[in-house]
């Protein structure tokens, strides 16, 4: 992978240079030493960040800032920052939230530790004595820190008890082992199908797979590299046609937003190689290949290579190439599904429980209407059929009955609803069978129980610049809407093309309820609509 690496180095002296720019160095500044994020604040996460690929430029022979004296005085000028920045109890702040917080000193860890590593192994120079002997200082007593504990999230108790464990390693202090037990006791929180509990395939699915890299390689136990292969089998799956990953099934902030899979990159390269999966390794060649290709910097894992240096020259000769596959995750609640360069998604419990997806055009289905609390389908049953997949719920009707007795109040707000009893029904049973059919799917629908309700399907459309209909024509498409009565409806950009349709519309009541979700206005949406009880179907094809 030298190819990767060399690209890597010239990348980092590039961040490098940026780090140069920004470092504040008024002496008289609280800030002096530290680095302004692209919110303008100064914290140690961010300075530790930067000083990792500081300290990697300074040791590295092919960096145009090898043995930069200049560079060295910064890396020790950001460290007087950092331990301005530390508590006495050795823990870093999250400035923006958390404080004394042991999960942000965690992350803090995973940018110190390499570097020491690093410097511990090789002869060390003037500055570099002085940049591991301030190093280890700070490292030691945030390890002390997070002996406190404390966290917030799933991710945060694998930060540090990796952190941990990896500390136990490198200061051999067994304490710190021992402190990690109590977390790892939990169990890790990676289902069969490969899932982690924040589902979060953008930021923290990358978080739990290097943790389980750290814990698999310090404890010598096999079974945490176990569950980090089978996120990343199962993230396989996850990749969109245009490069990007999936993440709308997320819990976290990452969710509905378009990521390239950079920070899964280690964890291919490092676990194909070590468990022998040249598939992994063809992968991480791909990462590499779609930061070129989208003009982004290459994954950020220099000083990775330089504490691994024999993976600088392994080479493998498979390449990526996306096979076709439909999954469906029960665990999880999700089919992802892909056809050539076509791919598309099912979800439970979710009110755009569909998406269909080209190279550059992106469809999301929801179905709106209400009966009582209910605002939009959201499937509470995820089943394989012969040829598809069904997704089904029932909204149930109810109200409140009077109170039989006395409640003591005339207070509505005092009164202990969840003793009334209710009048129950009618009930409105929504089943939505998908089939696939060639170039796209199927999607056909059966709303039954209730009479007279007007119910909408939604198509939000993201990435075509053009709409066409029998009898409409429509461009400049970002936040515009139409009901179409019938016909298919052709959506259209510089290279692809989709349709949807036909379509339907008995009523052009679109908005909903109070309460019902609002349109994307970075989409284009595709309204058809109808009065329950209906059966309906929809197609929605990929043109090429």
């Amino acid at each position: 992978m030298r190819a990767h690496y060399e690209t890597m180095i010239r990348d980092n002296d590039r961040k490098v240079k940026k780090a140069l720019r920004i470092q504040n160095r008024d002496a008289q500044s609280a800030f002096c030493g530290g680095f302004p994020d692209e919110d303008g604040l100064y914290h140690a996460r961010y300075a530790l960040y930067l000083l990792k690929n500081m300290t990697a430029a300074y040791c590295n022979e092919q960096s145009v800032y090898f043995k930069d004296e200049r560079v060295a005085e910064r890396i020790l000028s950001g460290l007087s920052f950092v331990e301005r920045n530390q508590h006495e109890d050795g823990l870093f702040d999250l400035i923006k939230c958390n404080f004394h917080s042991a999960p942000d000193t965690g992350f803090n860890l995973k940018e110190l530790l390499p570097c020491l590593y690093y410097l511990r192994g090789r002869q060390r120079d003037g500055y570099e004595e002085q940049i591991y002997d301030r190093m280890y200082a700070i490292a030691g007593h945030a390890a002390d820190g997070l002996l406190c504990g404390g966290f917030h999230t799933p991710n945060h108790r694998w930060v540090i008890a990796s952190s941990l464990v990896v500390s136990a390693d490198f200061f051999g202090k067994d304490e710190y082992a021992k402190g990690a037990e109590s977390y790892l006791a939990e169990g890790i929180d990676c289902n069969e199908d490969g899932e982690y509990a924040e589902r979060s395939a953008a930021i923290y699915n990358c978080v739990n797979n290097n943790a389980m890299i750290d814990l698999g390689t310090c404890t010598g136990k096999e079974e945490y590299f176990d569950h980090a292969v089978r996120n990343l089998r199962m993230m396989l799956t996850y990749m969109e046609p245009d490069g990007t990953v999936f993440t709308a099934n997320s819990t976290r902030q990452d969710n509905g937003k378009r990521s390239y899979p950079s920070g899964y990159y280690w964890p291919y390269l490092y676990l194909g190689r070590k468990r022998e999966i040249p598939e992994f390794v063809a992968f991480a060649n791909r990462i590499y290949e779609l930061t070129q290709e989208n003009h982004l910097d290459a994954p950020d894992c220099l000083m990775e290579y330089m504490t691994h240096p024999e993976l600088i020259d392994y080479e493998s000769g498979a390449g990526y190439e996306p096979e076709d596959f439909r999954k469906l995750y029960r665990e999880s609640g999700i089919v992802r599904a892909r056809k050539g360069n076509v791919t598309y998604t099912l979800m439970k419990g979710k009110s755009n429980f569909l998406y269909f997806s080209n190279p550059s055009i992106d469809v999301a289905l929801k179905i709106g209407g209400c009966i009582c609390e209910h605002r939009a389908f959201q499937a509470e049953e995820l089943i394989e059929t012969e040829d598809g997949f069904r997704l089904k719920q029932v909204m149930h009707g109810w109200y409140y009955l009077p109170f039989k007795e006395p409640q003591g109040t005339s207070d509505w707000w005092k009164m202990d609803h969840a003793k009334r009893e209710k009048k129950l029904g009618p009930d409105l049973s929504i089943e939505v069978e998908v089939h696939e059919v060639p170039d796209g799917v199927q999607v056909d629908f059966h709303l039954h129980g209730v009479e007279g309700a007007p119910f909408r399907i939604e198509a939000a459309v993201l990435g075509a610049d053009h709409a066409e209909g029998e009898h409409f024509c429509m461009q400049k498409l970002k936040g515009s809407q139409i009901l179409a009565k019938d016909g298919m409806i052709r959506f259209t950009n510089r290279e692809d093309c989709l349709e949807i349709g036909p379509g339907f519309g008995t009523h052009s009541y679109l908005a909903g309820m109070f309460g019902s979700e609002g349109v994307d206005p970075n989409c284009f949406t595709l309204y058809f609509t109808d009065y329950t009880e209906f059966d309906r179907s929809i197609f929605i094809r990929n043109v090429e």
